[in-house]
């Protein structure tokens, strides 16, 4: 089935830790035996040819730098400039794989309306370009609030404000407080682009001053369920709820730690922790139980955000896998449209709804 997975960390995965994702999943698992500067060397589950393999023709694409203080313990960049300079690096690779064929730019309906003809026009998959929409996960490379519409001419369509920790614009996870005047001007200029806020990674107090400051088409590319493991990364049903009514859709993560409860980084095990991707499709039930329908859940896996196979569902080897989720959802008595529209359908009618304009 086709499938859309509206997070993935490509040009992290490209230009950090230096994966050619034109290669096997097995290449690159090769290529880095021994490796020890990353948890999750050897252990990738995301590359070109997977993406293909599971009928992933279309993904939200990431750029991401984070600005972080001299007493910052997270890793990051030590100025709004050298964060920007980052994120154009990612974009140059971006570009270097849509001239060698193996991607291609999605950023209006009409690149969007013409990729899906593509994809299913019968044809084996080997040889079409991955269709990608560009998202910046956290906003603190943008320099300036004019760095905003520099960023929409090269394709960006999607912002979430913040990621971990402090940001300049919002807070983001085990962080608190509120987006202030520079995270406001931000969602304005967002909204004058017709730009898709990005709900994920939203503190508490950041996600709520979103709501009222911004009346722009919202989604939530990779979150789970605060009521099922209850850390403040995840939503709570109230959030939820208001996701609903701003008619978002909410993509499923495969990060272990947010799937099951008191998982241990480094120690835990998907298997002794009995995570797979059932797990997940609980956290999507949860939510379309909330909002009494399946339209405003999708596919955010999030695969290879700095975790591996260590750190994911236990039954998924390669992204491919998710092709095995239809069949966990028709267990639970999913129709035929809803299963379609988990897998890709309400993130096509989202992105129609909201280019359309």
């Amino acid at each position: 089935m086709f499938t859309i997975d509206a997070h993935l960390d490509l040009s992290m995965n490209a230009m950090e830790w230096n994966r050619d994702l034109r290669l096997s999943v097995s290449e690159i698992r090769e290529r880095e035996k021994g490796m020890t500067d990353k948890p999750d060397r050897a252990k990738g589950t995301v590359t070109f040819p997977e993406l293909r393999k599971g009928n992933i023709g279309l993904v939200v694409a990431t750029q991401i730098a984070r600005f972080v203080k001299p007493d910052s313990t997270l890793p990051g960049w030590a100025s709004p400039e050298q964060a920007w300079a980052q994120t154009q690096g990612q974009v140059a690779w971006y570009k270097s794989m849509e001239e060698c064929g193996e991607m291609v730019q999605i950023n209006n309906l009409e690149s969007l309306e013409k990729h899906l003809a593509l994809w299913n026009d019968g044809t084996p998959n080997e040889s079409k370009p991955i269709g990608y929409i560009l998202s910046l996960e956290g906003a603190d490379s943008l320099v300036t609030i004019n760095h905003v519409e520099r960023a929409y001419q090269y394709g960006l369509r999607a912002i979430g404000p913040a990621h971990y920790g402090p940001g300049r614009y919002a807070q983001g996870t085990d962080a608190t407080g509120f987006m202030g005047k520079a995270g406001q001007d931000l969602l304005k200029e967002m909204e004058r682009l017709n730009i898709i806020l990005d709900a994920t990674h939203l503190c508490d107090d950041s996600f709520w001053e979103a709501m009222d400051h911004f009346n722009g088409a919202v989604w939530a590319s990779h979150n789970l369920c605060r009521s099922l493991v209850n850390h403040n990364r995840q939503f709570s049903d109230e959030q939820i709820k208001e996701l609903i009514s701003r008619d978002a859709v909410i993509g499923g993560a495969l990060d272990a730690w947010m799937m099951v409860p008191n998982w241990v980084r480094g120690k835990s095990t998907p298997e002794g922790m009995n995570c797979n991707l059932a797990v997940m499709v609980d956290h999507l039930d949860h939510i379309c139980q909330l909002a009494g329908n399946a339209l405003h859940v999708g596919i955010g896996s999030d695969l290879d955000g700095a975790f591996g196979t260590e750190q994911g569902p236990y039954d998924l080897d390669t992204i491919a896998d998710l092709q095995t989720i239809p069949a966990i959802l028709e267990k639970r008595g999913y129709s035929q449209t809803d299963i379609e529209n988990i897998m890709h359908g309400n993130w096509l009618r989202f992105l129609r709804k909201n280019w359309s304009k």
